[in-house]
């Protein structure tokens, strides 16, 4: 694991770890930014900053901010460090298992799709669904949770009888843990964080959508990856032109000695293929394949 995350964006297939130290230093980036901006009295900034990247419910809203329905899937919760411990936890031991079978691009666009789903799921219900309607949050959402429960299904579709050793309850299969969290999720879309319950379910939706599209033939991340490389293509410093002068009387020369070897006219090449008609190609003379080749270089 040390040299997982010693290496993390130089190892190979190791996008999981990755993701983690993204989510981490995202945390603690704004975890300092709180705690200076309220030492300095000045704790908006805080609160401005968390609105800026959490992903608000009323639509009205959303359409001013539309990068959030990404960003969100970064932030978590700095008042519970538990919020963050165990997605990382399960973004880990899943993601390890996931880029083990399909590598960390996959895992990229199954991160990706699932935050992506989490959050649409979370302005549905909350902009067409009475019940959540009359309990819109003021603060929106934030957390990874979405984004790897998406993980955490698509390995369980894929490896459903894959085991995991847990601490007091031995081995158990990952389609049951799965299962167990998407119950509890469902349960939790009538308590206090029914948003993020039925985020956490829009993203296991399209965990499990994917990897059946996947096992059909159909990549639906594909786009992400494609995006993510264009992206990191306008970084890239761009090679510089190198512009070369050829001599034209060398050039010529060359030119003269490419076409050098015995003429051969189109009556001849007539005769030739004639004969490979009736005879077959070793019919022919050395002379007649040489003319052959020679006639075939000048094409």
């Amino acid at each position: 694991m040390f040299e997982e995350f010693k290496n993390a964006f130089s190892r190979y297939n190791n996008a999981h770890v990755q993701l983690i130290i993204i989510n981490v230093i995202v945390f603690l980036a704004m975890a300092v930014i709180t705690v200076v901006s309220t030492i300095s009295q000045f704790p908006e900034i805080g609160e401005w900053l968390h609105l800026q990247v959490a992903i608000p419910a009323p639509f009205e809203a959303f359409i001013y901010k539309p990068w959030t329905i990404i960003t969100y899937a970064f932030v978590h919760d700095l008042s519970d460090i538990f919020h963050i411990l165990f997605n990382m936890l399960f973004l880990y031991w899943f993601g390890k298992l996931f880029v083990e079978y399909l590598g960390s691009d996959k895992l990229i666009s199954v991160y990706v799709l699932g935050a992506l789903a989490g959050g649409l799921a979370y302005l549905l219900v909350y902009n067409f669904i009475p019940f959540f309607m009359e309990r819109v949050p003021l603060l929106g959402m934030i957390g990874a949770s979405a984004a790897v429960y998406a993980i955490v299904v698509a390995t369980a579709t894929l490896l459903p009888d894959y085991t995991f050793f847990l601490l007091f309850l031995g081995p158990v299969r990952i389609k049951y843990i799965a299962a167990f969290y998407i119950v509890i999720s469902i349960l939790g879309t009538v308590q206090s964080n029914a948003g993020g319950n039925v985020a956490h379910l829009g993203g296991a939706l399209i965990g499990f959508i994917y990897i059946k599209q996947l096992q059909a033939g159909n990549n639906w991340g594909r786009w992400v990856i494609v995006l993510i490389d264009w992206v990191k293509g306008l970084f890239k410093p761009r090679p510089k032109v190198k512009v070369t002068y050829r001599n034209e009387d060398t050039a010529s020369k060359k030119a003269a000695a490419k076409q050098k070897g015995p003429s051969i006219s189109q009556a001849e090449i007539d005769a030739i293929l004639d004969k490979i008609s009736d005879g077959g190609y070793e019919s022919l003379t050395k002379e007649e394949k040489d003319k052959l080749f020679n006639a075939s270089k000048k094409q």
